[in-house]
Formats: C-alpha cells, sequence, structure tokens
C-alpha cells in the first residue's frame, strides 16, 4: 500500500461510499441547503431526473436510458463528457505531484497554454488567467479602463457577458440587473447600430466596446460589417475592441473565435472560458495586446495589481492543454462546421411545413430556432393564451417534450424569448443530427395538432406563470 494509500485509509474518507449512501437525497440537499428555486423549477416542468452516468454527448439515468445533450452544459462541455485524453491529462498532472501556486515562481504549464492559445489569435501577444467567463470579462473591463484611461465600457443590447457586478455592468438582461444597483457607468447600444456607437464615442471617455460576435441571448449574430466598422471607430476614438467569445469561442461557430468570420476583425482583447475547461477544471482566459498588459503592469510595484488566487493552476493549465490537442487531433472545429450547416438545414427545411416555426439561425453549432404567432385561427387563439399568462412558454412547451418523451436535453435561448438555443457538445455528427430532427418533427406534429398533449402542458405552465405573478 502506498503512502497515498495509507494517509487515506487513515482520514476514513471515501468518496464512493458516501455517493452510495447519500445521492439519493440530491433534490432534498439542494432544497435544505443550495438554491432551494432550482429543484422547485425542475420538479414543475419534469426535469427532475436522476442521471447516473455520461460519456460524450450523452447522459444516461438511473433505469439505464440514454438522453442526447444537446445544451453541452450551457457550452462547457465542448468535446463532450469525459473526454479520454482530457481524463489522462489530469491523472497525468496529479500524479505529477507538482509544486503548484507557489506564487514566487514560475510554472511551464500556463506559459505553455498561453502559447497555444495564442496560435489561434496571431495578433494578440499575452494571456491573463482566471477561473470563468465572468473573470475573464472582469480582466478585459478593468484592463481597457486602464490601459486607455477612460472609464466608460458600451455594450449590445440584449448582451449577457456574466454576472459578477462588474460583467453585469455590461449586461443587456434587466432582469439580471434589477436589485443589484449601483452599477458602473456603462452604456448600451443596439447590436449593428453605428451611429449610436460613434456618438457615444464622441464624448471622450469610452474606454472600449464589449461585444458578442453572435449573442448567446436569442442567438443573433452581429450584422455583416459591422465588427470591423465598429473596430476603426474605437481606434480612430483610441478605444478598444474587446470580444466575448466565452461562449462563442473554441470552435463554437466553426472558426476557432467567432469573430474569425469577418475578414479584418482583430479585437484588442478576447474573453475564453467554458469549453478550455474541458468540463473539469473551471479556466478563464483573456488575451490581449502587448501593450495594454505592459500599462497594467507597468512596473514590478504592480507585479500583483489583477491577479487571482487559482488562476493558472496545473489542473485547468493541464486541461486547457489537452482540450486545444484534441481540437487539433480530432479537427472538432472543422465537425462544429460541418455538422452545424447539416443540423441548420435540416432545421430550416422545417420553416414552411409549421406555421409556428418561424426562423432558424446561427452559426457552426450555435443554432436559434425561433417560434412566432401562427396564422390558423384555431392555434393563434392557444398562442394567445401562453402569451398572455408569460411570453416564452411555447418555446418551454418544446423544451419539456423533447426531453420527457424523447430524451433529449435543450434550452430556452432567454427569458421572455420564444427561442430554444441548441449548442451540443462540438463532437456530434449525422447520428445525433438524425435522432434531433426526428424529435423535433414529432413535437412539431403535435403542437399542430388541435389538441395533442404538449397544449395540455401548456395549460399547466399558463396556472403556473400566473400564480407566479
Amino acid at each position: 500500500m502506498t503512502a497515498a494509500e495509507q494517509q487515506q485509509r487513515r482520514s476514513g474518507f471515501d468518496l464512493g461510499k458516501l455517493l452510495a449512501e447519500r445521492a439519493s437525497e440530491r433534490y432534498d440537499l439542494h432544497t435544505r441547503h443550495l438554491n432551494h428555486q432550482l429543484p422547485r423549477m425542475l420538479r414543475t416542468i419534469g426535469f427532475d431526473k436522476v442521471y447516473e452516468r455520461a460519456e460524450g454527448a450523452y447522459f444516461w439515468d438511473d433505469e439505464g436510458q440514454d438522453y442526447l445533450d444537446m445544451l453541452a452544459g450551457f457550452g462547457v462541455m465542448g468535446l463532450g463528457r469525459h473526454h479520454p485524453v482530457v481524463r489522462k491529462a489530469l491523472h497525468d498532472v496529479l500524479d505529477a505531484d507538482l509544486a503548484d501556486l507557489t506564487r514566487f515562481d514560475c510554472q511551464p504549464l500556463p506559459g505553455l497554454l498561453a502559447e497555444r492559445l495564442l496560435t489561434h489569435a496571431p495578433h494578440l501577444d499575452r494571456v491573463f488567467f482566471g477561473n470563468s467567463g465572468t473573470e475573464a470579462v472582469e480582466t478585459a473591463l478593468k484592463f481597457a479602463r486602464y490601459a486607455t484611461r477612460k472609464p466608460r465600457v458600451l455594450y449590445c443590447a440584449h448582451a449577457f457577458h456574466g454576472l459578477t457586478t462588474g460583467a453585469l455592468s455590461v449586461n443587456g438582461e434587466d432582469g439580471f440587473r434589477k436589485g443589484f444597483a449601483p452599477l458602473l457607468p456603462d452604456t448600451p447600444i443596439e447590436m449593428g447600430d453605428l451611429e449610436a456607437l460613434e456618438r457615444e464615442l464622441a464624448r471622450g471617455d469610452v474606454a472600449g466596446f464589449v461585444v458578442e460576435p453572435i449573442q448567446g441571448k436569442g442567438v443573433h449574430e452581429a450584422p455583416p460589417g459591422f465588427l470591423r466598422a465598429a473596430q476603426e471607430l474605437l481606434h480612430r476614438h483610441k478605444a478598444l475592441l474587446i470580444a466575448d467569445e466565452v461562449q462563442t469561442g473554441l470552435g463554437r461557430t466553426g472558426d476557432f473565435f467567432a469573430y474569425q468570420h469577418e475578414d479584418g476583425v482583430e479585437p484588442d482583447l478576447v474573453c475564453v472560458a467554458k469549453a478550455l475547461s474541458g468540463g473539469y477544471v473551471p479556466v478563464g482566459a483573456t488575451l490581449g495586446k502587448d501593450w495594454i498588459f505592459k500599462r497594467v503592469y507597468s512596473s514590478m510595484d504592480r507585479v500583483l495589481v489583477h491577479s487571482a488566487s487559482f488562476g493558472s493552476n496545473a489542473q485547468a493549465m493541464a486541461a486547457g492543454l489537452a482540450v486545444l490537442a484534441v481540437m487539433e487531433d480530432e479537427e472538432v472545429v472543422a465537425n462544429a462546421r460541418r455538422t452545424g450547416e447539416l443540423l441548420r438545414d435540416r432545421l430550416a427545411a422545417l420553416v414552411d411545413r409549421y406555421e409556428l416555426l418561424h426562423d432558424v439561425r446561427g452559426r457552426g453549432l450555435m443554432i436559434g430556432i425561433e417560434f412566432g404567432r401562427p396564422s390558423s385561427l384555431g392555434l393563434r387563439g392557444r398562442w394567445a393564451m401562453l402569451q398572455a399568462a408569460r411570453k416564452g412558454l411555447f418555446a418551454q412547451m418544446v423544451v419539456v417534450p423533447l426531453l420527457r418523451r424523447h430524451r433529449i436535453l435543450t434550452q430556452v435561448s432567454g427569458d421572455h424569448l420564444e427561442v430554444i438555443k441548441l449548442i451540443p457538445p462540438l463532437i456530434i455528427g449525422e447520428r445525433e443530427v438524425d435522432r434531433f430532427v426526428e424529435a423535433f418533427t414529432a413535437v412539431m406534429d403535435d403542437a399542430h395538432d388541435g389538441g395533442g398533449l404538449i397544449w395540455d402542458f401548456g395549460r399547466a405552465l399558463v396556472k403556473q406563470a400566473v400564480a407566479n405573478r
């Protein structure tokens, strides 16, 4: 028996035994000790499943049934769950017994990961590692303000950049901001509105403009030419372009970064997280130009002016290196582009077939399915009932049977939106496309039936929405 095994035996801690004894209490534990509204919500919509294991793009429940994951943990599981290369990298780094986080040395893994990341953004020079997407955004906001000596950052209406106070200040959704004021003095503009951007820049106090190349809320892409024109305006006024690629980066949209869809766009700062983790260890990264970093870290006195206690830890760096290696070896970006086009084309072909289905949009494996007011009299009445109770209920009515009847996990794209967002693992292929399209078609058939089960559930949702007012 090794020394480590002897120590574990003396401690009395056995994770497998603990889970075997207490896993059945999962929902009660959350109700008592964590966010009590989560189990309540899951039970209300019938999502209170017990998932026992996961691999790739699938879960299995306690009855052995498989579920197709079209959510990828809000985009974290870009390579699916438990990719063997990432798992091995984490075992290897733990077994290496590295002197990690001493704070007074320079370990090789952070430099190696930064080097690999920067090959995908050759116009950028340096990286700061934190622990999440919102930390990556916070870093960009601080760096932009300090580097430009200006206080204000512009953002897009309906944007989502995180939920810490700085990131919340550039969050375009009032539901997230309500009750947390005062926030930073930042200003929203509409995506694509160059006149509004120029008007705000003319005031002379703008440090930068933070933008998602494709907005997660609603899956809305920046209009053609907007990012490049915005970049030119910003630089003319000595302000920075900040690309939030937390969800869109690392292959999600069919290029490594979504801003690369538009020629000539070279953001000054780029925020990365989610898929870089491999689904295991939280990690965030802010990539930037050399002059910005050198202005922030301008002297030895300022060496720790911006840092993170767990930033650059060995496990996160190893996971990130493994993720980038897998993406290259398995041609993940090309697969996301190819499979995304197949899925989007097959769904778009259904728009003329179903009057409740209004649009299918997106890039790569980031796809929005939008529903809207039908034309036939019977369906219009049911649609009006839902809209009167709460906008967004129809999209929820589609999400629920996809899981409960077809064992496919999806998400509504935002509160009060009739849009479902598909952000599956980037490793899915034609088999998963077939399964989703067949299930979605069955749900749409039911929705267009005069009295399908989907409308029975809709009435239950209406009652719940009215009760919550």
